[in-house]
């Protein structure tokens, strides 16, 4: 269990900054104390050498820096005495002040020289080498400078964390706390990131009245962004102004006036289609818009001249290797060749990795340069195995800029620096949300080839918008869908009971001669244990299967007996039981252990990862998996190893973590592995439904097990749910064309 530790309160001044990330205020600092020199960590809001701080926390033993003092909260001291003054100022705190200047000004002023800096700056005239405008200057930068400090207190006072803080000082400046006493959900922007609940207090206590302008539109955009996460890219008005009434205790009809106003003010975009007004953040009309446009373009391009006798081509290369294409595969071909812009999707073993691998090679013997890229660096890699060449992650092809804002995540890839590309191929395209795909989009040349590869029955992406959905529903787009199941595939019952469920049969449960096997169980406690034996001891031995790189567990779910959460649980007991010698470390209700194996769970483009040769890099991405290499309770790190590279996490960052023995099946897309099981309870679940476990199906390469209850796979079979979201895209295609 994660150690208890002794908290101190520790005075001291400011001796140097070593380390400090204006992002989110991470500083490493020197302070001098009655006892000693000690290096202090923690979040500071852009404190200065000469400073006086009063900070809580404990101390720990970093692996590679040793002893620090990790700082949970401070307080900000300035400095009384004249040497104390004098020192601070010639620090260079303040713009224009070095430490001759500093001299002065304390033997004119004493301990009074900070009082009359901010109080009476004109007095500072009276020392030698300060003019009236040199003394403004000087008042203007402490105002600065104590405007942050007045920002930080005034927020970390209503239980704002300091990064958010840190950020609303960037965005405000000296007007911050003006701002934020007049309009609390100022706080709520995308770039601070503070939630609705927490600016709502804050305007409640600051005397916000419950019907102000600025509380119902902000409760407006609280739902279009909480949306977003599931996968709407706009709102109907009616649906929006009743939701977000609810939330602000108002009512629809005024909702709708203060939407309109919203729209005056371009808070808030409006398209309309037929009868119905949908409602968009801004940034997602314009992503629909960009994505529209730029996929109207392409149709109305043709591929002229390209090769004059396409059949013979196609002909010469099968004699070339050796192979005869089917009916459906060879149209894929030649449609890729000869079309800007063309969908290819197909279920399991209907030959689409033999498709796309003629295509490369053909589109390369007429000279063209082929990148391919996947959502995730898992499918990213299983391209690369099955097609022989080298495919990238969306967002390693694109570069991400790592010096773009949290939360306004850019590439340097774009218009202006497009991909260096003839022809892009985008494997798992179900995936695909509609930022992503603009973005892509956007660093294509006009003139560069797009192929979209998919399985439309598989899940929606996590992002919002449905784009791989919409531009087949479009009817425009070039489409091949491949229904053959090709001999050796047919032998697999993974490959045909998942064609089973797709078109809405049951699958043969019963054999016990090939790769899909049932075990009926009722209950879930014993649902949980039989899956935890398959996973730690009959498959690894019946099949030589790595329990932890071989095998994965999912779940419709992340909560319940057989959830994520109560498998991982379970799972962990199995596979990675204590030990005196692994180091445990629990953040909320999760023990972690080293051994364990985890996913990253949300982006971080700022987290720093090393290879085993010294080589650094940035960036650990959602769904990446690993193991816990190292737990340190002195320094307060987690060491986890992602393939090649091991990334530090510090214990406020384990939030950041999941045990991954389970992981939902809406996780485990883009993914692939030798063996899954999957347990399911009998149950009516509004997450038991045909797409989900078709997905889960299809997910595994060489073995599948279903642990639990028949009639919830038939269940899942019948419940073909339409994964409604609302998109407009459909819509603007057809606009472009009626233009």
């Amino acid at each position: 269990m994660q150690e208890q530790k002794e908290i101190y309160r520790l005075e001291g001044t400011v001796e140097n900054i070593i380390f400090y990330n204006e992002e989110n205020g991470y500083t490493v600092l020197q302070m001098t104390t009655d006892i000693d020199l000690i290096t202090v960590v923690g979040e500071f809001g852009g404190v200065e050498v000469g400073e006086t701080l009063i900070v809580t926390g404990y101390y720990t033993t970093h692996a590679r820096f040793g002893t620090q003092f990790r700082a949970e909260v401070y307080e900000r001291l300035l400095p009384a005495s004249s040497a104390a003054i004098e020192s601070y100022l010639a620090s260079g705190v303040l713009k224009g002040v070095g430490a001759v200047l500093a001299r002065r000004m304390v033997k004119a002023f004493g301990d009074d020289t900070l009082n009359v800096i901010e109080q009476t700056p004109s007095r500072l005239c009276e020392v030698d080498g300060i003019s009236p405008k040199k003394a403004e200057k000087i008042a203007e930068e402490y105002k600065k400078l104590f405007g942050m400090r007045a920002v930080m207190l005034f927020l970390n006072s209503y239980g704002v964390p300091t990064p958010n803080a840190i950020k609303v000082w960037k965005e405000y400046g000296l007007t911050a706390q003006e701002v934020i006493t007049q309009n609390p959900y100022a706080l709520c922007t995308e770039e601070i990131g503070v939630d609705f609940e927490r600016a709502d207090q804050i305007a409640l206590k600051n005397g916000i009245a419950p019907n102000a302008f600025e509380r119902l539109s902000a409760g407006v955009i609280h739902v279009l962004r909480h949306n977003l996460n599931n996968g709407h890219v706009c709102l109907p008005e009616e649906k929006l102004a009743a939701t977000a009434a609810l939330l602000v205790d108002s009512d629809s009809h005024q909702m709708i006036d203060v939407m309109a106003e919203m729209e005056e003010q371009n808070i808030i975009i409006s398209l309309k289609r037929a009868h119905i007004r949908f409602y968009y953040l801004p940034r997602y009309y314009e992503a629909e818009h960009a994505v529209s446009a730029r996929i109207f373009y392409r149709l109305k391009r043709r591929q002229e001249g390209i090769l004059p006798d396409i059949d013979k081509f196609v002909g010469e290369f099968e004699k070339q290797q050796g192979i005869v294409y089917a009916q459906l595969q060879r149209k894929a071909i030649v449609l890729a060749i000869t079309s800007p812009i063309m969908i290819l999707t197909g279920g399991p073993g209907t030959g689409k990795t033999t498709a796309i691998s003629a295509i490369i090679r053909l589109l390369g013997q007429i000279g063209e340069k082929v990148v391919l890229a996947a959502p995730t660096g898992r499918a990213a890699k299983r391209m690369s195995e099955l097609t022989g060449s080298e495919a990238k992650t969306i967002h390693r092809l694109l570069e991400v800029d790592f010096t773009s804002k949290e939360g306004d995540l850019q590439f340097k890839r774009n218009e202006k620096n497009p991909l260096p590309a003839d022809t892009v191929i985008i494997d798992e395209a179900s995936m695909l949300d509609v930022l992503l795909f603009e973005s892509l989009l956007r660093a294509m040349r006009p003139d560069c080839r797009l192929i979209l590869v998919g399985d439309p029955d598989q899940l929606p992406p996590v992002g919002a918008g449905n784009v791989l959905s919409d531009l087949i529903s479009c009817g425009q787009v070039p489409m091949v869908h491949l229904t053959e199941i090709f001999r050796q595939a047919a032998k697999s019952l993974i490959v045909t009971n998942a064609h089973a469920i797709v078109s809405g049969n049951y699958p043969e449960l019963d054999r016990k001669d090939n790769d899909f096997f049932f075990l009926a169980s009722s209950n879930t406690s014993q649902i949980a244990v039989t899956a935890a034996d398959l996973c730690a001891r009959r498959l690894p031995k019946s099949y030589g299967f790595s329990p932890m790189w071989d095998i994965q567990v999912l779940s419709p779910t992340r909560v319940g007996a057989l959830g994520t959460g109560e498998l991982n649980r379970v799972l962990q007991r199995s596979l990675n039981p204590p030990a005196p010698t692994k180091k445990e470390f629990s953040s909320g209700l999760v023990l972690f252990r080293e051994g364990d194996k985890v996913m990253q769970i949300r982006n971080n483009y700022d987290l720093v990862w090393e290879r085993d040769n010294g080589e650094e890099g940035m960036g650990v991405f959602n769904g990446d998996i690993g193991v816990v290499e190292m737990i340190s309770g002195p320094s307060s790190t987690i060491l986890v190893r992602y393939d090649d590279h091991i990334a530090e996490y510090s214990f406020d960052m384990a939030n950041e973590l999941e045990l991954a023995y389970a992981i939902t099946v809406h996780k485990s897309q883009g993914n692939e592995y030798d063996a899954v099981i999957l347990p399911l309870a009998e149950s009516r679940s509004r997450l038991y439904y045909r797409n989900l476990l078709y997905t889960a199906v299809t997910r595994a390469k060489k073995l599948l097990i279903i642990v639990g209850s028949r009639k919830a796979v038939y269940y899942m079979v019948d419940s073909h749910k339409k994964i409604s979201r609302y998109t407009n895209l459909i819509f603007l295609l057809e606009e472009c064309g009626n233009a």
